[in-house]
């Protein structure tokens, strides 16, 4: 009886990790000298801004979703891996600062506000909020994770605002 009741704990605890990992958000702190792999700033001074990526089994840390798409279409530049072997992707919502899923949220470009590297795109969890801040801070556009591309994230890194 007492084998049974300990392999049943066992089984129990290892369905409830199963679950945990699949629902695995970012991890809970960035460490104080971590760097972001594209601009090499401390990531931990802008803890709004945080995106983390996991990827071929680690956790990468940016200050932006700015230098994360950089990473991400230019891995080669950066020590970064293939954009296939990337998984999950966590934001934080501008206004809430809670962690969303980064490849369900809506990116406001071209905006008055500023990210630590300068032109950002601005994360939102809902689109209804990421068009009440396009109208409020004069951005130019939203887009989704998948409508980002290279051509943009090269566009806001030299600093220019989308016309």
């Amino acid at each position: 009886m007492r084998r049974m009741i300990v392999v049943a704990m066992a089984a129990f605890s290892l369905f409830c990790l199963m679950g945990a990992a699949s629902a695995e958000g970012p991890p809970a702190k960035v460490g104080p000298r971590e760097r972001c792999p594209v601009c090499g700033m401390f990531v931990a001074k802008y803890p709004n801004w945080i995106v983390r990526v996991r990827a071929d089994g680690r956790w990468y840390a940016f200050d932006g979703v700015k230098d994360m798409m950089a990473w991400r279409f230019h891995p080669e530049q950066y020590g970064g891996v293939p954009a296939e072997k990337i998984g999950a992707v966590w934001v934080r919502d501008y206004y809430t600062l809670e962690w969303i899923d980064g490849r369900k949220a809506f990116y406001v470009v071209g905006s008055d506000v500023y990210g630590p590297m300068g032109h950002e795109l601005v994360p939102f969890a809902s689109r209804p909020t990421a068009e009440n801040f396009l109208r409020d801070h004069r951005g130019k556009q939203i887009v989704t994770f998948d409508g980002v591309t290279a051509e943009l994230i090269a566009s806001l890194r030299r600093g220019m605002r989308m016309r």
